[in-house]
């Protein structure tokens, strides 16, 4: 089931929404204050972020802006107000989309599921397929913009791992225990240095990330 985030203060939003959600496998969670909205962010394995622009402390913006430093999760910015100006604002800073109060929850729900379409890979099956990187799952074979990247089994492996789960943090531990089965002497420490040079082969693409304290995951390649 997809995981959402909703960050909004209105107590009375989050608990039918929720509800309404679940009809369409969406499992939402709702945050009133925007610094707890940003610590679950990156502690937990969210898929899309619903966040409302008028919120205590840090409005929206705030919020969203703090969040595109460390993140590339879609986002659906809400606002009472309705005004042109704000949409912008809200998409410069790198929402995906942007919906008045108040919503219909169908429509909200319509907008989610594109965003999240659009987020996912191309697969055939065999293929993984995000911009100019593809993964070739049954011949063991990288390309990037149709050249070939050379990864190590290891650094396959982890690639194939991530890249299937857009999004989904693996911790240190995670990775050991599904990566051990090619190396015995594979350890916490050397899991930093096998995504450093993964990340490194990767390069122009930015499609591994850190998630400080936790892990990583893969999110959409950036040149």
């Amino acid at each position: 089931m997809t995981k959402i985030l909703l960050i909004d203060d209105d107590e009375q939003l989050g608990s039918p929404l929720a509800s309404y959600f679940e009809r369409y496998d969406l499992q939402l969670q709702q945050i009133t204050h925007p610094t707890e909205g940003l610590e679950a962010i990156r502690n937990g394995d969210y898929q899309l972020v619903i966040l409302d622009i008028m919120l205590p402390d840090m409005d929206g913006f705030e919020v969203c802006r703090e969040l595109r430093k460390t993140s590339d999760i879609p986002v659906v910015m809400l606002t009472a107000r309705g005004e042109v100006m704000d949409r912008v604002i809200g998409l410069e800073l790198g929402a995906d989309d942007y919906l008045p109060k108040p919503f219909e929850p169908r429509e909200l729900v319509a907008r989610i599921q594109t965003i999240l379409k659009r987020a996912k890979p191309q697969s055939n099956g065999n293929m993984l397929t995000y911009g100019s990187l593809s993964i070739d799952l049954q011949h063991r074979q990288v390309q990037i913009d149709e050249k070939p990247v050379e990864l190590s089994s290891r650094e396959f492996q982890l690639l194939v791992l991530l890249a299937k789960e857009p999004g989904r943090n693996y911790s240190r531990d995670q990775i050991l225990s599904e990566l051990r089965g090619i190396d015995a002497e594979l350890f916490s420490r050397s899991v930093d240095i096998l995504v450093s040079r993964l990340r490194n082969k990767l390069k122009p693409l930015e499609c591994i990330k850190t998630n400080w304290g936790s892990g990583y995951c893969f999110v959409e390649p950036i040149h």
